[in-house]
């Protein structure tokens, strides 16, 4: 994985080169329009360069397409109809009257059960946090000892969730590691990233030369999920 430049006339794009065992060359430009080329291992820089030359009028398209393209968030009410974010995927909530209160996934949706009235925001938003919060700590958990798997501690800091505002994870001197409660709502890729992330500085404490070798050691298409991340984050 490598950072490069597409210089075509007077524009000038960065975009990320991925290379694997595969037998063509593609191109993604994602809704942030971050650009990512995907391409066989024995690709040399004058083929790939041919390639988006080729797909050029399609490049400056879908980046236009994506520049008049703005996200709006609403203020989440908390009723039927409306999506939330999942392990990276979205799914419609339905609030039911119901004499036993729960949340649970069911049959492509979010089923939120309620005793109150169906329309009450700060009820219903608890109940969803708190779901949030109980799946977290069972998902984040399986990942975790999943990802240890490929690290060799003598000893393991000890997995917290909580609520940060501006970090998806956080490590301490003390030998703990962090995880933003929010990181449900991603895929398991990038829950899997950050945690790779955090247990990369157990090793190397600054964001140095070093610890970017480790992590692209541990986690070859880091950068690949963190863009995700970033970009599913818009819908949290």
């Amino acid at each position: 994985m490598a950072k490069k430049t597409f210089n075509y006339g007077r524009y000038s794009y960065d975009y990320l080169l991925i290379k694997s065992e595969r037998k063509t060359i593609s191109l993604v430009i994602e809704p942030d329009k971050s650009i990512i080329v995907k391409a066989p291992l024995k690709s040399k820089g004058t083929d790939i360069e041919k390639f988006l030359k080729r797909k050029w009028p399609w490049m400056k398209k879908q980046i236009g397409y994506f520049d008049n393209f703005t996200i709006k968030k609403y203020r989440k009410e908390y009723v039927s109809g409306e999506s939330f974010m999942y392990l990276g995927r979205q799914y419609k909530l339905v609030v039911r009257k119901r004499k036993v209160e729960s949340v649970k996934l069911q049959k492509g949706v979010i089923e939120l059960n309620t005793k109150r009235e169906l329309k009450n925001y700060s009820h219903n938003k608890q109940l969803l946090t708190n779901w949030y919060i109980e799946r977290g700590n069972k998902i984040f958990n399986e990942r975790y000892q999943e990802v240890l798997k490929s690290f060799d501690f003598s000893f393991v800091p000890i997995l917290d969730i909580r609520k940060m505002n501006k970090r998806w994870g956080s490590f301490l001197s003390n030998k703990k590691i962090y995880l933003n409660q929010d990181l449900i709502k991603a895929s398991k890729s990038c829950i899997d990233y950050v945690i790779i992330h955090e247990l990369c500085h157990m090793v190397h404490k600054k964001h140095d030369k070093d610890f970017y070798n480790l992590l692209e050691k541990k986690c070859p298409d880091w950068e690949l999920r963190k863009n995700r991340l970033e970009m599913m984050a818009r819908y949290f």
